[in-house]
């Protein structure tokens, strides 16, 4: 059972990874350029490893980590022969590199917010002096 729970948290965030992947590519892509900023499309990213360190045990980091690190090849060659590349193999590793980034900021946020209010529960809870 733990076995299989701490890989249903790297399969979440191996699916999700590559999904905001695609829909980033395919779709929204064009908003944040329309915008002016690009960039704002990589926190998207935060929500796949929000997601599995949520469904890994006790929160973990590493799991999400794992999970987008194995995605992120998969993510390059399906946008290398889907889509019409705009820009050089490099600017694509280095953009699936900085989604691994935020996926892994969006598991420690996940952590943080749960250790949070852990320890609000626990003062609310003890008695006071």
């Amino acid at each position: 059972m733990n076995i299989k729970r701490n890989w249903f948290g790297v399969a979440c965030c191996f699916l999700l990874f590559t999904g905001v992947c695609v829909c980033l590519r395919f779709n929204v892509r064009g908003a944040f350029i329309a915008a002016g900023r690009p960039e704002l499309g990589l926190l998207f990213f935060t929500l796949p490893g929000a997601a599995a360190s949520f469904l890994s045990r006790g929160g973990e980091v590493i799991r999400p980590l794992v999970g987008a690190m194995l995605a992120a090849p998969i993510c390059l060659v399906v946008m290398r022969l889907l889509f019409i590349p705009s820009r050089t193999i490099v600017q694509e590793m280095a953009w699936l590199l900085s989604g691994i980034f935020w996926c892994a900021l969006g598991a420690l946020f996940f952590m943080f917010v749960r250790r949070a209010l852990e320890n609000r529960r626990l003062r609310l809870k003890a008695p006071s002096e």
